[in-house]
């Protein structure tokens, strides 16, 4: 299935879009996708079977009509650093042994095509496109990839913006750079699992302004998706409706010669994964 959130901000009701692409009306079924729903396995068999069954889903009208993130009340946000083969050797990193780990607030989440602000005395705001895995079964101290695969509801697309100055040349952790307001525009959808039979082969492309920076693949991923949940699960306790971004490939701003292409107000952004959807953002002062 592929569930969104629509309307103004704050203010979303759920929907899912069905087989034949019309956006249809959730919000009588359940109250939200977040992470009840995404533990409720009878919650979801309605939600699934009221989308096969024509005509019991009232539709949407899709137009002028705002996506939101695809998920509500997001417990929390780790990233993977370095995680693409191609992305370490541009910086001129070494290859880690183990999952560099950061963290995201989700207040930094905002739906897919809205404005990612530039923060103030920025000089290196870059982009990173990325796979966004959604979990959906609580996990602790996993022991194989195949369980930590089994404990995915779904996948979306994930813009993982950063300040490369705030995060490397200010000192301390890199989450100075990583938090900054609107700095990870999600969604539109959350794929369901079972309609992404392999999530190490899903193309990931990102264009700035209609010219294509980053084409890559989950396939170049150093640490794949199933090992990466269950390592994190002998770090800290995985919840249903945390989500995890997965790293991203080579091509982004601080991987290019001088002067780097870092990004401006009034540039446009717009990023896909493949079956995942697209995003688009223009960016503005903040």
């Amino acid at each position: 299935m592929k569930l969104l959130r629509v309307g103004t901000a704050g203010a979303e009701r759920p929907a899912l879009l069905d087989r034949d692409g019309t956006l249809r009306d959730l919000s009588a079924l359940v109250p939200d996708i977040d992470g009840d729903l995404l533990a409720d396995a009878s919650a979801l068999a309605r939600v699934r079977a009221a989308a096969e069954s024509p005509g019991v889903l009232p539709a949407l009208d899709p137009a002028g009509l705002r996506i939101g993130p695809p998920l509500g009340r997001i417990g929390k946000i780790v990233c993977i650093g370095l995680n693409y083969h191609d992305h370490a050797a541009e910086t001129g990193a070494e290859i880690p042994a183990e999952p560099i780990l950061f963290l995201k607030a989700p207040d930094t989440v905002v739906g897919p095509d809205d404005t990612v602000l530039v923060p103030r005395g920025s000089r290196k705001t870059d982009w990173e496109v990325e796979l966004a895995v959604v979990v959906g079964r609580t996990a602790r101290y996993l022991e194989t990839a195949e369980e930590g695969l089994a404990h995915v509801a779904g996948y979306a697309v994930a813009h993982d913006v950063s300040e490369r100055e705030f995060q490397i040349e200010r000192g301390g952790t890199w989450d100075k750079g990583k938090n900054c307001e609107t700095f990870n525009p999600l969604g539109p959808w959350l794929v369901t699992a079972d309609e992404v039979p392999d999530p190490q082969a899903l193309p990931l492309r990102l264009w700035v302004n209609g010219e294509l920076k980053q084409d890559g693949s989950t396939a170049g991923q150093i640490f794949p998706v199933g090992e990466v949940v269950r390592y994190l699960s002998h770090f800290m306790t995985l919840r249903p409706g945390d989500v995890i971004n997965t790293g991203t490939p080579a091509g982004v701003a601080m991987g290019r010669p001088e002067p780097k292409p870092y990004l401006r107000a009034g540039d446009v952004v717009e990023l896909e994964v493949g079956g995942l959807g697209r995003q688009r953002q223009e960016l503005k002062d903040a």
